[in-house]
């Protein structure tokens, strides 16, 4: 009897052997063969709004709302509504699952059943998260869920963002694409309110140092600040206006101050800011507040 069970126990681990590494081959299978520019995977998807095939979203999006399609036609593909891909390599369509029903391929190293979504390059780190509804990249122990802000953000950030209601539910201020579901890099500012970093970057080329929303400044001015002290203080200003005052509204405190009219710039007298922006019309038209910052960076 004991030497039986030895065989069955030999027979049965050979067995779960066997099914791993046929697990493993099926895995590897046409690998980074398939795919498009967003996501390699070994599946397409059937758009359940226009019925046509595609190898994802993006793929779908892109088309249906490109500049020849006609403007009546144009949609997003409600990519939760998915219920049918289809095999890469065998061309099976079947209801959304991991391994082909036909031909027993991984058709996506990550898959999400939620999301109906599949990707073979598991490098990103990908997860789900469940509060905001879609799978994101960076590691699932890399981040927290925000519930006020609306979506996840690195814990590095737990104790010091910003908080700002449904913070990425918007479009970025600069390019306008939506950044909630965004491929591309987000930045969080000092405010609280979100943009991509590419378009971020854009504007510090431009010399624009504040926030395109609430105009706060975007990083540390205080070396800009000094300089503009010195600037004013060897630009006297004509007999004329040398007692005028003028009323200003400060971006970065939020105060409003009476201050004497200046050309150049209007600095807070609470914060010492020169982000500032006259609230009542002055004796001329005063240079803008930007244009200056841009002339003292240069």
């Amino acid at each position: 009897m004991e030497g039986v069970c030895e065989t069955k126990l030999c027979t049965t681990e050979l067995e779960s052997v066997e099914f791993a590494n046929q697990n493993d081959c099926l895995m590897e299978i046409g690998l980074g063969n398939y795919g498009c520019s967003h996501y390699r995977r070994r599946c397409k998807i059937r758009a359940p709004c226009c019925d046509e095939i595609f190898y994802c979203r993006h793929c779908h999006n892109e088309a249906k709302n490109s500049m020849e399609s006609n403007p009546l036609h144009r949609h997003d593909i409600p990519r939760h509504e998915v219920v049918k891909v289809i095999c890469s390599l065998c061309d099976t369509e079947q209801d959304v699952q991991q391994y082909c029903i036909n031909c027993g391929v991984c058709m996506g190293k990550y898959f999400c059943a939620k999301c109906k979504f599949f990707d073979d390059d598991v490098s990103k780190s990908q997860y789900h998260c469940d509060e905001c509804g879609i799978c994101r990249t960076g590691g699932e122990e890399n981040f927290f869920h925000c519930s006020k802000c609306g979506c996840c953000y690195s814990k590095l950030m737990r104790e010091v963002h910003r908080c700002v209601e449904r913070a990425m539910h918007h479009n970025c201020p600069v390019c306008f694409e939506y950044l909630f579901d965004t491929m591309k890099d987000v930045t969080v500012l000092p405010c609280g309110h979100t943009m991509h970093l590419a378009c971020l970057r854009e504007m510090e080329q431009h010399y624009r140092y504040s926030c395109p929303v609430c105009s706060k400044s975007i990083c540390d001015m205080s070396k800009l600040w000094r300089k503009l002290d010195k600037e004013i203080a060897s630009t006297p200003m004509p007999a004329t206006y040398q007692n005028k005052m003028v009323w200003i509204l400060c971006n970065d405190c939020g105060a409003t101050s009476n201050v004497q009219f200046h050309i150049v710039a209007h600095k807070c007298p609470n914060c010492e800011s020169y982000n500032t922006r006259q609230t009542r019309r002055g004796p001329v038209a005063a240079a803008s507040c930007s244009t200056g910052m841009s002339e003292m960076v240069r």
